[in-house]
């Protein structure tokens, strides 16, 4: 439990050697603490589902994830230990924005993955959907880059609508038949039973129908096999086509295609909108909590204790500055004086010498 405690306190940043004179603020520090750990495994799950998606692979989704979590961790734990409690709430609250703003960010991005795990099967039947969809889009696609295979289909129903009139023809000289042998009397027809004259002509006129109906069937079907045999050969091509754009169609697996689901799934749904607000709203409460406990809680021993450590830094500074300043300026102001001093004295040397070379010439001339 003491290892555990001082873990703890190492995630919300606090010194150890001040927070232990300090009994009182020990669970305030353990409470942060354990919040930006337990941040830092949200964020590393989060990143590892988002990168799995991506990479397909769970060694590279698993080292990722570890690395964003300790980021995200590292990132936390900075912006915690950073602040400062002063004397002036406002004060706390201005330096507290641009750590506040971060922190929502940071709970935007951790939550995303979360999201698409948590409404993992939703988001799959909507990508199923998109995939129907794009397979019904490309065959539209692909049979308008296939005119051949609507030309030779319209060819074929133009050979059987011509079989099918025919065979309309000899049905309409059948039933004339019947009514002529049978004495039905019609417009066509004597009204005489028995097979007589007009009975005969007809059944001759049958006879040829029946026969132009089996030539045209077979010389039409030897046509329909040999443009259905072209169709085959479309087909094929258009299926080879097909299967190259399959990969991509059922690929539509990625990251992006995801959120694309879940935009869907909440613009569709009420009840899916409100429930990525309330799971957006958790992280963003769960990522800011720290900073809230600092803003809110009161000034304590340990706030008095820390500044004053800091204050004896800042002292000690001033100290040594003033003492190192001091140091200096003695160097400085002796180096000028002995300095002044050898140049004065060289100076008198010169002009003693001038002097007496001035004195020589003057005994000379005279």
């Amino acid at each position: 439990m003491n290892q555990l405690t001082r873990f703890f306190w190492f995630c919300s940043g606090a010194n150890f050697s001040i927070l232990k004179r300090t009994p009182t603020e020990c669970n305030k520090y353990f409470g942060i603490g354990a919040t930006v750990f337990f941040t830092g495994v949200l964020a590393a799950l989060a990143a590892g589902y988002a990168l799995h998606t991506v990479f397909q692979s769970l060694l590279p989704a698993v080292l990722f994830g570890m690395l964003w979590g300790l980021m995200i961790f590292n990132l936390d734990r900075f912006i915690v230990s950073s602040m400062r409690k002063k004397e002036r709430a406002w004060e706390e609250w201005r330096l507290a924005i641009p750590r506040l703003v971060l922190a929502v960010l940071l709970a935007l991005v951790i939550s995303k993955p979360l999201e698409l795990k948590m409404f993992e099967r939703e988001i799959n039947r909507k990508l199923d959907e998109r995939k129907t969809e794009f397979i019904a889009q490309s065959k539209a696609n692909l049979a308008k880059g296939f005119p051949e295979i609507q030309e030779l289909e319209s060819r074929i129903e133009a050979l059987k609508a011509e079989v099918s009139e025919a065979e309309a023809f000899r049905d309409q000289l059948q039933k004339e038949y019947d009514a002529e042998r049978f004495g039905e009397k019609t417009s066509g027809t004597s009204g005489i039973v028995g097979l007589g004259t007009n009975a005969k002509k007809k059944e001759q006129q049958l006879d040829a129908a029946q026969l132009a109906l089996n030539t045209l069937r077979s010389r039409n079907q030897v046509r329909i096999d040999t443009l259905e045999a072209q169709i085959r050969e479309f087909m094929a091509l258009r299926q080879v086509e097909f299967e190259k754009q399959q990969p991509g169609i059922e690929g539509f697996d990625g990251l992006a295609a995801r959120m694309d689901g879940l935009s869907g799934l909440t613009s569709e749904s009420s009840a899916m909108a409100l429930a990525n607000i309330f799971i957006m709203l958790l992280f963003i409460a769960i990522e800011t909590a720290p900073i809230f406990v600092k803003l809110i809680s009161p000034r304590g021993p340990y706030d008095e204790l820390l500044e004053l450590h800091e204050e004896k830094v800042k002292l000690f500074k001033g100290e040594k500055w003033v003492i190192a300043k001091g140091e200096s300026d003695a160097r400085v102001g002796y180096f000028q004086d002995t300095h002044f001093y050898a140049t004065d004295l060289k100076k008198e040397k010169t002009n003693r010498k001038n002097r007496a070379e001035t004195d020589r010439e003057l005994a000379n001339w005279d």
